[in-house]
């Protein structure tokens, strides 16, 4: 970790004749919600254009290998926590507002970098989906998970659906002033223009805006840009207006001053829906959200600022969302709370092209299928979640059992057509006998919290005592089940 942040104040302390230089870094995290590589053009789909999404990588720096969780709530927390979803428990996706069954994303219980980033002194500002809390029974969630302002879709609320399920026309959103309609108004502006606004008020201090869009997630609409699409464009006119939505945001960054000190992460949470098809490189694609392919699962991926990041350069470093967190307290120039146990490894120095090779040696995709509630806990289907690993040639899948079922050679079949799994070639045996050591090394049983609503506590105690062994590193590593109560 010295090494890096020596490395890392060194490219600054060379770049001091340029103004705003020998500041720490702003950061601006955009993640698009529900959309694959197959529907941008930088990426090699044809049956749209993205301009804006294009110049940014060809000016910046865009990555092959990223790896989300194949669902919204899985990656948002992996995002938010540096940790994968069998440690923080969130393996599955469930909208926390609409079911009511008391969910919440804990910053006490779970390490959180927006409030890491503003312990040392960053000005925090969140607009977007959220999802993870619900507003009515924490107004003050945002704050309490580090942010010093938001904007934020509140989802859909149970008994309150036919106001906050809207999220683009006459959207109901939340701010410190509480939660209402904003009458003829589109969604993705409002949270544009509150995030240019918060830049402004804070230009001189340094500054991390979290942006997680609402769009193109579904339900399909129309844009301001493109009132009268037809139902059969509207997916395009969505993914066309966040395409709008980042120029808007670039050009503030030039207009207030800071673009040369601001790092612009753009990304998204997870594959397009699978009812949409659309195409990589002449090849029709259907959308993989909720799976583990790399549809699903590998995400595009794109870091840019002038003069700090290489320009035009495309990187195959496997990188998956645990490497947020520590990568961007890296940025930061902080040190993670040492509090929690991580899983990430931060790769700021491949962003400021220090290094021309991956920190890891594989990267993991887990957290698929809609959950059930039972007895007040968000229930999986098994205690071990089927995932997926991944190195620079061979990908694994993982089943329920905690086998092997699948390995697929992915220099040769991006695809994913052919099982290898019964192949007796020498390299296919040794990247199945390394996948295995690695899973050897993870719990066999995943973290699965039980939520309460009550006045006290949200969380039975066996679940907060799990975390905090699974945050201390206290878990006992495929040799015991932790004992749970037998609501389980």
């Amino acid at each position: 970790m010295i090494l890096r942040l020596i490395l890392i104040l060194l490219i600054f302390s060379c770049c001091k004749k340029e103004e705003n230089f020998n500041k720490r870094p702003n950061i601006l995290f955009i993640m698009l919600d529900d959309l694959g590589k197959e529907w941008i053009s930088g990426y090699g789909a044809s049956k749209i254009k993205t301009p804006s999404i294009d110049k940014l990588i060809s000016t910046g720096l865009s990555f092959k290998n990223v790896y989300s969780m194949p669902q919204c709530t899985p990656t948002r927390v992996t995002l938010l926590t540096g940790q994968y979803p069998w440690r923080h428990g969130w393996i599955n996706h469930f909208d926390v507002p609409r079911w009511g069954h008391g969910a919440r994303f804990d910053p006490n219980l779970n390490p959180s970098f927006p409030k890491m980033l503003r312990n040392a002194g960053y000005s925090t500002c969140a607009a977007g989906k959220w999802q993870i809390n619900d507003f009515r029974l924490e107004p003050d969630a945002m704050v309490k998970a580090g942010f010093d302002e938001y904007c934020m879709w509140t989802g859909g609320e149970g008994g309150n659906i036919k106001l906050s399920d809207n999220r683009y026309w006459d959207p109901y959103i939340h701010t410190k002033s509480g939660s209402k309609v904003y009458k003829n108004k589109f969604g993705e502006d409002i949270f544009t223009d509150f995030i240019i606004d918060f830049m402004k008020k804070n230009k001189e201090k340094p500054m991390m805006i979290y942006y997680p869009m609402c769009l193109p997630h579904g339900p399909l609409t129309s844009t301001p840009l493109e009132p009268n699409a037809p139902k059969s464009e509207q997916h395009k006119s969505m993914v066309r207006y966040t395409d709008h939505i980042l120029n808007v945001l670039v050009k503030a960054l030039d207009e207030i001053g800071i673009r040369k000190n601001t790092i612009i992460i753009w990304t998204t949470d997870n594959g397009t829906s699978g009812s949409i098809v659309g195409d990589l490189n002449g090849k029709m694609v259907r959308g993989g959200k909720s799976m583990l392919s790399e549809n699903g699962v590998n995400a595009p991926f794109v870091i840019n600022a002038p003069g700090i990041v290489p320009e035009g350069i495309t990187s195959h470093a496997l990188i998956d969302f645990s490497d947020l967190l520590p990568t961007l307290c890296d940025l930061a120039q902080i040190s993670p709370d040492k509090n929690y146990e991580y899983d990430g490894i931060s790769f700021a120095p491949e962003i400021f092209g220090l290094e021309n090779k991956s920190p890891r040696d594989w990267i993991m995709a887990l957290g698929s299928n809609p959950a059930k509630i039972e007895n007040g806990r968000v229930k999986n289907a098994f205690n071990f979640r089927d995932r997926a690993f991944r190195d620079k040639n061979f990908k694994v899948y993982i089943d329920t059992m905690n086998k092997i079922n699948e390995i697929i050679e992915l220099k040769s079949d991006f695809y994913e057509e052919n099982n290898l799994i019964d192949s007796d070639r020498e390299d296919v045996f040794s990247a199945i006998k390394k996948f295995e050591s690695v899973l050897r090394k993870h719990p066999s049983l995943d973290a699965s919290p039980k939520y309460i609503k009550s006045k006290n506590s949200f969380y039975d105690i066996d679940s907060i005592e799990l975390l905090k062994m699974s945050n201390k590193g206290k878990l006992k590593f495929n040799k015991t089940r932790i004992p749970l109560k037998k609501d389980n």
